[in-house]
């Protein structure tokens, strides 16, 4: 267990429910897609004195003094994401990946510009264009679609879309799209049309390291990435990109959309970017990969309908109706069995978003805790019962149970025992 005496002894209340999530975390199977396992040395750099820092501007220009050795901690995240990934300009300054998303538009765009990026319920994310985001709301939004029979990205519907609408941004990237990105196509799209590449990585990032996703550098221009979910470090952000627009996301970051940098999630970027160059770090992409495909497979043979058929990534979206149940009935039936999802649309999907048709999985979680493909299989067989005892709370409990005494083989990074 973690050393929490000083909160028990000041906020009992909060050490308690911190302790009730750490056993939750320890004895449940984690299959949402964006969340993972930080390392301790992770989880120990959030929680230094850097917090108490205030550090408003860029490594050697800030607002403030006493900037010593907070600079060299950014600057060493800085170095360290433009080795990583191959990049010109690293900026890790922002809160989180929506944050680094608008700064891209506050770099590039004027209100009321054309973009492009993929649809909410296809896949895409709030701020790739979505009507209820800022993203969708300030810039004349155009949202691609997938193929109505193969649920994969229409190349051919991109390019008669962006001729025809000349979008300042196009935008790569999602949030439950199984399958990899073409880059290279998608930059011919953009060129053709003078549109600036934007690759968002968020899910994918430690899967792009790792060598086993295509790597958006050189075809986009900009990337921008969450640092948790598959590159498992903390809840942060980071822009990448080409010299020539450095000057001008630096500028939207600060003092466009923040202020002072939260420099412990600085110092826990660098410690992840650190581990993610490792050789331990590619065959853990690796896995992750593996996992998935293991998990999807097992699912397919029980019967459950697998959008796109399966997965070349960390992420599965099936449809749960197939089977008899919504999306939010499946996920919470696999919740009190002791399996984390989250339903999800799924492409055309004709139910409501609060209740969709489909559940999203994940499998950087699993792969943190050493969960290899054989185990995969058990998983499913898990998830299938689940779904069977939706409605007989005594055998999801005896689920719960058997997942929770499964987990006990499998330590989690970050959470000692």
């Amino acid at each position: 267990m973690s050393d929490l005496s000083a909160l028990e002894t000041t906020d009992p209340d909060i050490e308690a429910l911190i302790r009730k999530e750490e056993q939750r975390q320890l004895h449940s199977i984690r299959l949402i897609a964006s969340e993972n396992y930080a390392s301790s040395a992770v989880m120990q750099a959030t929680g230094t004195v850097l917090t108490n820092k205030y550090s408003e501007g860029y490594a050697g220009k800030r607002y403030y003094e006493g900037q010593d050795y907070v600079d060299q901690v950014e600057s060493l995240a800085i170095e360290r994401a433009k080795t990583l990934f191959g990049a010109e300009h690293a900026n890790v300054q922002p809160y989180s990946g929506s944050p680094a998303n608008q700064a891209v538009y506050l770099a590039l765009c004027k209100p009321g510009d054309s973009i492009m990026g993929m649809s909410l319920p296809f896949g895409g994310h709030l701020t790739h264009g979505w009507k209820v985001n800022f993203s969708g709301i300030q810039y004349k939004s155009v949202q691609y679609e997938l193929h109505p029979e193969t649920h994969l990205i229409d190349l051919d519907q991109v390019r008669e879309m962006a001729l025809e609408h000349r979008p300042r941004l196009i935008w790569t990237g999602a949030s439950a799209y199984p399958r990899t990105w073409d880059f290279e196509a998608f930059a011919s799209i953009a060129a053709e049309v003078d549109a600036v590449l934007v690759a968002d990585i968020a899910h994918f990032a430690g899967l792009v390291v790792g060598g086993v996703h295509p790597h958006p550098f050189p075809h986009a221009s900009i990337v921008t990435t969450t640092t948790h979910k598959t590159l498992r470090g903390p809840r942060g952000g980071m822009i990448l990109s080409k010299e020539e627009f450095a000057r001008d996301l630096d500028r939207a970051i600060f003092p466009g959309l923040q202020g002072g940098p939260h420099n412990h999630t600085t110092a826990a970027i660098a410690v992840a970017l650190k581990e993610a160059s490792t050789e331990d770090f590619k065959d853990y992409a690796r896995r992750i990969v593996a996992n998935a495909r293991a998990l999807a497979d097992a699912l397919l043979e029980k019967g459950f309908s697998l959008v796109t058929g399966g997965t070349d990534n960390h992420l599965i979206l099936f449809d749960a109706t197939a089977k008899g149940l919504s999306g939010k009935q499946g996920s919470s039936a696999m919740h009190l069995a002791g399996l984390e999802a989250n339903s999800n649309a799924i492409p055309f999907d004709p139910r409501k978003p609060f209740d969709p048709s489909g559940i999203r999985l994940g499998s950087a979680s699993v792969t943190s805790r050493g969960m290899n493909e054989e185990h995969m299989r058990q998983v499913a067989e898990w998830i299938e019962q689940s779904f069977q005892a939706h409605e007989d709370p005594a055998r999801l409990e005896a689920i719960r149970q058997q997942v929770s005494e499964f987990c006990s083989g499998f330590p989690c990074p970050g959470i000692p025992t």
